[in-house]
């Protein structure tokens, strides 16, 4: 019988020893947790947050009146969605009223904002995702439609196809009923100077030569600017949009990531809601919306874990740059970058508001 007891006693203080010992397959990124994700254990009924764009962006650069313009516009979106989704409203509603109020802001790289092309014309982009069904909308490259997101929307719920382009596009909008513009609603003073400003340097610096862009932001950041959001009703839904005028001086027909599914926007209910912005070009190869989700999904990481890996390791490592909004589907919500700045907001189902500027 004593023998009986200490081998009980042996085996039970093993058990008890093992879970001590961590096993590196449960954490094969070795990424310590802190204790700030503890936030993620709290259920969030709903929650929302939305990006106008990264890049330098510096507070020596900013005027205090620029400053407090930023903040009030970037208020005014996220509220339009916070009442949308406190009042029982659905992600998707919160999502495209959220970005219309960025897009017909001059402010923003996005609807009436947006950034001119290499022919002084300008070309938006835009895409939308249900988190509950995975159906998608985007369109690229128009230049008459004045809320790129519904377009996306309306390619999502009242098409077959994801993306629509060009022309066609457009034609579809009109079929539609979305509001039609001329091509010159899109005509902003300072965005046709910085078009300006970069093509002169195009005729200076015939070797391409970066160093002088770091002394103006205009120039530097025309590879930047665009506007997301991603929200969590309050039916557990999530779903994530993204709108953009592209790139100062693109070429050829040029798209970015914005309007691609997985690369500028994915949303899926068993993870996550992501809008991107950046470096397009590197967005794209990365699959940098899709990616977080994946880490989620297949490798079990948490939001924000996934999150720093793909914007400050991924990212980089292949030369690019740029930020992403997040809504877990319990409500944890991230704003991650890489870049000296990144207009953003966030609001909680409690109504706490956080809006910043700078890193």
């Amino acid at each position: 019988m004593n023998r009986f007891l200490c081998a009980l006693v042996i085996l039970l203080l093993c058990f008890s020893c093992g879970e001590l010992v961590p096993n590196p397959d449960e954490n094969p990124n070795n990424i310590t947790r802190d204790s700030s994700e503890k936030t993620e254990e709290k259920q969030q009924e709903f929650a929302i947050v939305i990006h106008g764009g990264a890049g330098t962006i510096l507070r020596k650069n900013m005027s205090p009146e620029k400053e407090a313009a930023y903040k009030a516009k970037l208020e005014e979106a996220i509220r339009t969605g916070y009442e949308i989704l406190k009042n029982g409203g659905s992600s998707l509603d919160a999502v495209e009223k959220t970005i219309n109020v960025m897009e017909d802001s001059p402010l923003f790289n996005a609807g009436k904002g947006a950034v001119f092309t290499n022919a002084a014309t300008n070309e938006l982009d835009a895409s939308i995702m249900d988190g509950k069904t995975l159906n998608a909308g985007a369109s690229a490259g128009t230049t008459t439609v004045k809320n790129p997101i519904n377009l996306a929307r309306a390619v999502m719920e009242k098409s077959e196809h994801v993306m629509l382009s060009g022309k066609g596009a457009e034609t579809f909008a009109e079929e539609q009923g979305l509001e039609i513009v001329a091509p010159e609603y899109f005509y902003t003073e300072n965005r046709f100077q910085s078009l300006k400003k970069i093509k002169d340097k195009e005729k200076t610096e015939l070797d391409h030569d970066a160093k002088t862009a770091f002394y103006d932001p205009m120039i530097k950041d025309s590879k930047f600017g665009t506007v997301g959001c991603v929200a969590l009703d309050k039916n557990g839904n999530l779903a994530a949009g993204t709108s953009t005028g592209g790139m100062t001086n693109k070429r050829y027909g040029r798209i970015g990531d914005a309007p691609i599914i997985g690369s500028g926007t994915y949303a899926n209910n068993a993870t996550c809601a992501v809008s991107s912005t950046g470096w397009g070009e590197y967005f794209i190869r990365a699959q940098v919306a899709h990616d977080i989700s994946a880490l989620m999904e297949y490798k079990g990481l948490s939001l924000k874990e996934a999150a720093q890996l793909v914007i400050q390791e991924k990212v980089p490592n292949l030369g690019g740059n740029g930020g992403i909004v997040a809504v877990d589907k319990n409500g944890y919500m991230v704003m991650e970058f890489n870049t000296a700045g990144m207009y953003r907001a966030s609001m909680t189902d409690g109504g706490e508001i956080t809006i910043k500027i700078y890193e």
